[in-house]
C-alpha cells in the first residue's frame, strides 16, 4: 500500500539543459629534454612521465635547472617553461622529458682510476646523447608508453585535452615533424589538436622552405600542423621557434577567454629578434607574405615591433577549405568538437528516446548561441535529422547531430581604396567669412 500524504510536497527534475564542459584549447603537450640530473640526491629523474606544470618555480622543482656550466639550449623543456612561463604568462604546459641520465651519457674526461667514485665518475649525463627515436618514442610489448606516444594520456592523468603537440628543436627533423603531426589525430581515441613544428637551418633560403615541406609530406591536409619560419632570440641565446609560436597561441587565447577564435597572426613575440641558419633574420613584408602564402608562420618587424606573422596551416595552398586551411577555423573545429566530446560523453549507453535527443540538441544549442552572442562564432546550430539517422544505424545504437558553424576569418587583406575626388574643388569658390 502506497504511504497515505497529506500536505504540500517537493519533487525535483533532472536540469534539460547540461553546462558544457569546455576544451583546453592551447594546452601545450612538449617532448623534450630537461635538467633532471640537477635534481637533488635521492630525487628520480622524471623520464617519459608526463608532468603538468603551472610556473617556473614548480618547473625547477620537478624538471630541475642547468648549472652554470650547462648549455640552456641542450634543454628545450627549460627553454619553453622560461618563455611561455615568465614572458608570455601563460599556463599550464604538459612537459615530457625524454633526457634519462642513467641512459645518456659520454665518457668522463678526468676519469682515470679503475674505481668509479662520485667525483670522477665514468660517464657524465649528456642530453646530446638523446636521438629523435627518443623523442618520437611509441609503446613498448608491455604497453608502456614513451616521447610523443605520451599524448594518448595526458587526459587520462589530468583530465585535460591536449590543445598543442610540439617537441621544440627536435620538429625540424622530418620524422619527428611527421610523427607530431600524426599525435594530433585520436588523441586517446577521441580528440584533435594542432602540431607545431619546425623549417629547419639546413634550409638555408626562406624560398626553399615550401620545398622542404612538400619533400617530406608535411603538408597536412587535415590542417592540423602549423610550420614556423625563424628562432626566437633573447639575451644573447637562440630559441626554437614553435615556442614562440606557442606562446603566441597560448597568449592571445587568454585575451580572448579561451576560446581559439582569433589568429595568433600579428601577436607580439616575446624575443629580441628572429634568426635562421645562424643568422638575424629580417624578413621584408613580401618576404613575409610569401612564406604565408604557403603554409608558413614567420615573424615581421613592422607595426609595433616584432609580431607573429600568418594565419594559413600547411594544408594551404593545397587546401582552400577554411576549416582545414584557416588557423583560428581549424583551431575552432578541434576545440568545438573536442567540447562537445566531454560535455556529450554522459549520454553514451543512454536509451535512445526523443526526450534525450531533444536535450542533447537543446544543450548544444545553448551553447552555441552563447558563442555566437559573444562574437565568437558568426553562427551555430545543432540539428537532429532524419537524413544523417537512417533506421538501420538507430536499431544499432548510431545517433547523429548535425552541427553547422561559422567561426570568424580572419582578416588578412585589408584594403583601402583612394580616389581624388574633383567635386571637392568647389570649396574654393565657398564665402570667406569676414570677407
Amino acid at each position: 500500500m502506497s504511504q497515505y500524504r497529506h500536505g504540500v510536497y517537493i519533487e525535483e527534475m533532472a536540469t534539460q539543459l547540461v553546462t558544457p564542459r569546455t576544451a583546453e584549447s592551447a594546452l601545450p603537450v612538449v617532448v623534450g629534454t630537461a635538467p633532471v640530473h640537477r635534481l637533488g640526491d635521492g630525487v628520480p629523474p622524471p623520464v617519459n612521465q608526463p608532468r603538468l606544470v603551472y610556473n617556473m618555480p614548480g618547473f625547477v622543482t620537478q624538471f630541475g635547472a642547468p648549472a652554470a656550466d650547462d648549455a640552456p639550449e641542450d634543454f628545450t623543456l627549460y627553454q619553453m617553461a622560461d618563455a611561455y612561463f615568465s614572458r608570455y604568462r601563460s599556463a599550464p604546459v604538459v612537459f615530457i622529458n625524454v633526457f634519462d641520465p642513467r641512459r645518456h651519457s659520454r665518457p668522463n674526461p678526468e676519469w682515470i682510476s679503475e674505481e668509479e667514485t662520485p667525483e670522477t665518475p665514468r660517464t657524465l649525463p649528456d642530453a646530446g646523447a638523446v636521438t629523435e627515436a627518443d623523442i618520437i618514442g611509441g609503446t613498448d610489448a608491455e604497453g608502456r608508453r614513451a616521447g610523443l606516444a605520451l599524448a594518448d594520456e595526458v587526459f587520462p592523468r589530468f583530465r585535460l585535452t591536449p590543445g598543442l603537440i610540439m617537441a621544440p628543436r627536435w620538429s625540424g627533423d622530418p620524422s619527428v615533424a611527421k610523427a607530431i603531426e600524426t599525435a594530433c589525430v585520436d588523441i586517446s581515441g577521441f580528440f584533435r589538436c594542432c602540431g607545431l613544428i619546425e623549417i629547419p637551418d639546413s634550409v638555408r633560403r626562406h624560398t626553399d622552405a615550401p620545398a622542404w615541406l612538400n619533400d617530406n609530406n608535411l603538408c597536412d591536409a587535415s590542417g592540423n600542423t602549423l610550420a614556423m619560419y625563424g628562432h626566437g632570440l633573447y639575451g644573447g641565446r637562440t630559441e626554437p621557434g614553435s615556442i614562440h609560436l606557442a606562446g603566441c597561441i597560448g597568449g592571445r587565447d587568454l585575451t580572448t577567454e579561451g576560446v581559439p577564435y582569433w589568429s595568433p597572426s600579428n601577436f607580439q613575440i616575446e624575443a629580441e629578434g628572429l634568426v635562421h641558419h645562424g643568422e638575424e633574420l629580417h624578413l621584408t613584408p613580401a618576404e613575409a607574405a610569401y612564406l604565408n602564402s604557403q603554409g608558413i608562420v614567420t615573424g615581421l618587424n613592422m607595426i609595433g615591433g616584432l609580431r607573429c606573422w600568418g594565419d594559413q596551416t600547411t594544408a594551404y595552398p593545397g587546401v582552400t577549405d577554411p576549416k582545414d586551411s584557416s588557423i583560428p577555423i581549424r583551431r575552432m573545429f578541434s576545440w568545438v568538437g573536442n567540447t562537445l566530446i566531454l560535455t556529450c560523453w554522459q549520454f553514451v549507453s543512454s536509451p535512445i528516446r526523443k526526450r534525450m535527443l531533444e536535450t542533447v540538441q537543446d544543450t548544444v544549442n545553448y551553447w552555441l548561441n552563447g558563442l555566437v552572442g559573444r562574437g565568437f562564432l558568426l553562427g551555430g546550430r545543432c540539428d537532429f535529422e532524419q537524413a544523417d539517422n537512417p533506421t538501420l544505424d538507430l536499431l544499432d545504437g548510431k545517433v547523429r547531430w548535425h552541427i553547422y558553424l561559422a567561426p570568424p576569418q580572419a582578416g588578412r587583406e585589408l584594403t583601402f581604396i583612394l580616389e581624388y575626388d574633383p567635386g571637392y574643388l568647389s570649396t574654393l569658390f565657398g564665402t570667406v567669412e569676414g570677407a
